[in-house]
C-alpha cells in the first residue's frame, strides 16, 4: 500500500493508519540521521501535556509545547527549528529545517521573544532503529517514506491534521488513507 522509497535524512516517515504500536499510531516522524549505524527520527505529531517551561527551569515563556519524539531516551530534550538566521546553529535536515543547535542561545532568544513557538518544536525522547530495521519495516508496509513534502508541515501543531496533510501530500494514490477512522471497528 505505501511507498517503496528508501529513507534518507530529511525524509518524513508516515505510519500506516492502523499501526498497533501506540508509540507510532498515526505518526509522522522526521528522519534526522540515517546511516549504516541505524536511524534517528523525531515524531512530529504526538504532543505531550507538558510545556517546555515545565521541564526547563530557565524558560520563562509558557507558549512552547513539548512533543513525544519517541520511546528512546524519553528524559532527553531535542529540538527542530527553522530559525537558523537567528540561532546561527543546527544541523540542516531538509529545506529550512534544522536539528539541534546552541540550546543556551536558544533559551536566551526565547526569553527575549526573538524566537517564537512556530519556529521551533521541542521533543522528549527520539525514535531509533537498528541498522536495516527501518528498511524491513518499510518493506512490511508499516511506513511510507515521503521525501518531497512542504517543510512547513514539520511545524504544524495539530497532530491529527499533520498526519492527514502529510498523507494527502503523498499524492492521489494515498489521499484516501487520510480519511480512515482511528478505530475502524467503531465505524
Amino acid at each position: 500500500m505505501f511507498s517503496e522509497k528508501k529513507p534518507t535524512q530529511g525524509s518524513l516517515l508516515l505510519s500506516e493508519p492502523f499501526m498497533l504500536d501506540p508509540n507510532f499510531e498515526r505518526s509522522v516522524a522526521m528522519i534526522c540521521e540515517h546511516n549504516e549505524d541505524g536511524t534517528i527520527a523525531l515524531v512530529l505529531n504526538h504532543r505531550s501535556h507538558l510545556l517546555l517551561s515545565d521541564v526547563v527551569e530557565e524558560i520563562k515563556n509558557e507558549n512552547f509545547s513539548l512533543y513525544i519524539g519517541g520511546p528512546v531516551e524519553s528524559n532527553a530534550l531535542f529540538f527542530l527549528h527553522r530559525a537558523y538566521d537567528k540561532l546561527l546553529s543546527g544541523t540542516p535536515i531538509c529545506e529550512d529545517v534544522y536539528w539541534g543547535g546552541d540550546f543556551e542561545n536558544l533559551t536566551l532568544l526565547i526569553n527575549e521573544g526573538i524566537i517564537v513557538p512556530d519556529e521551533v518544536k521541542f521533543f522528549l525522547g527520539y525514535s531509533g532503529w537498528a541498522p536495516k530495521q527501518l528498511d524491513n519495516e518499510i518493506e512490511q508496509n508499516s511506513w511510507a517514506v515521503h521525501q518531497s513534502f512542504d517543510p512547513t508541515l514539520t511545524f504544524l501543531t495539530d497532530g491529527e491534521d499533520l498526519w492527514k496533510q502529510a498523507i494527502i501530500s503523498l499524492g492521489p494514490k494515498y489521499a484516501h488513507v487520510a480519511n480512515f477512522p482511528k478505530s475502524p471497528d467503531l465505524n
